[in-house]
């Protein structure tokens, strides 16, 4: 293997392969990224930890094609420390042995493995194909990821779902994420061909990085699922991921229907309050108090440590006086989403679940469970 590529165009696919591969493994060549040079010119990066795995390609000069893999990590890095606008040259000798990279006076030699003991990806013809616009998987990522689950325990919260939802003449694409302390979910138009697509959990690692992909990305996605697996083609990049296999909880159940108490806030007043107020709060759970009456919403915390915080802010209630606990975090988390300039909270009682809407964002809906205060 002989060629020379641009730091910045092998910086950026490496930058997204290496991010698959786990720190520590018990498989030495899973921590390896394989390289596939073809003397058409264009270098292919693979990297796959068995449940996720991503493949890019970049263009290059290539005097002599070969395949090889190296520690992916360490490629990244040494790259990364190259001077912006160098070209790398990457050699290998025929017969395999150490690979060496060359950038003006700087010169590294690292051992590699053998590209026959990394395990094959190939694009596959799955049981849904469609086409989605990257805005649309980003709004689904952006709006619920917060919401994932990190206990390991209850692995099947531990995702995004995904599923096709028909109300009438209206059919649309929901993601819905919950940890069982709060929900949010949101939906988008259903892409052309989507409708039989089944209901599937995809895994907080494969959300992260088909987000970080799309942010590279304005076009369409080609998506493919089956039962068990997806498949996106971003760009020029390959992803396949294995899917949780579990079964989501009916969370329409905890979605409350007569909710009848409607307060309407200015968003960033909302938030901004709720943080300063919460850093009185030294418990874990970081508890805020809500105090609604006519016109007036009081945030306020108590802590027998560190004393007591209360703010006042305008809002639009005109109901019986309310008072309810949040976890501070949880409504942060919610609120980072909001884009439109005010929130509409939809109550019951101090012990009910709470729906939170943005009034302009009528496809997304959060869900807030009380704490006792």
């Amino acid at each position: 293997m002989k060629l020379t590529i641009d730091r910045s165009a092998l910086l950026g696919s490496l930058g997204h392969v290496q991010n698959v591969v786990e720190r520590r493994t018990t498989i030495p060549i899973l921590s390896n990224v394989k390289l596939v040079a073809e003397t058409g010119g264009t270098l292919h990066l693979t990297a796959t930890d068995m449940e996720l795995s991503i493949a890019a390609q970049e263009s290059c000069k290539v005097k002599q094609g070969g395949t090889t893999t190296v520690a992916a990590h360490t490629l990244f890095d040494i790259v990364r420390k190259l001077p912006d606008g160098s070209e790398i040259a990457l050699e290998q000798p025929a017969d395999g042995g150490e690979m060496t990279i060359m950038a003006g006076r700087s010169v590294f030699t690292l051992p590699t493995l053998p590209a026959d003991q990394f395990p094959s990806l190939e694009a596959e013809t799955l049981d849904v194909n469609f086409t989605i616009p990257s805005a649309d998987l980003a709004k689904i990522i952006d709006k619920t990821r917060f919401a994932i689950s990190l206990e390991e325990t209850r692995y099947y919260l531990n995702g995004i779902h995904f599923h096709a939802h028909m109300n009438g003449a209206t059919s649309t694409l929901r993601g819905v994420a919950t940890d069982g302390h709060r929900l949010a979910r949101v939906e988008v138009p259903l892409p052309d061909g989507a409708a039989k697509i089944p209901p599937i959990i995809m895994p907080r690692k494969t959300v992260g990085e088909i987000r970080k992909l799309i942010d590279e990305h304005s076009g369409d996605i080609e998506m493919s699922v089956s039962a068990n697996r997806i498949q996106l083609v971003i760009g020029s990049t390959l992803l396949v991921s294995r899917l949780i296999d579990g079964t989501f909880p009916d969370y329409e159940r905890v979605i409350p229907n007569d909710n009848d108490k409607r307060a309407v806030v200015e968003a960033k007043a909302f938030a901004t309050a709720v943080d300063r107020v919460a850093t009185i709060s030294t418990e874990r759970a970081r508890t805020v108090k809500l105090s609604l009456e006519r016109g007036r919403m009081a945030v306020s915390a108590v802590s027998p440590e560190a004393g007591r915080a209360v703010e006042e802010l305008d809002v639009d209630y005109d109901d019986e006086t309310l008072e309810i606990g949040f976890n501070a975090r949880y409504i942060l988390d919610m609120m980072s989403e909001v884009e439109g300039s005010q929130t509409e909270l939809t109550l019951s009682g101090p012990a009910s679940p709470t729906i939170v809407r943005d009034p302009e964002d009528g496809a997304t809906l959060h869900v807030l469970m009380p704490m006792r205060v």
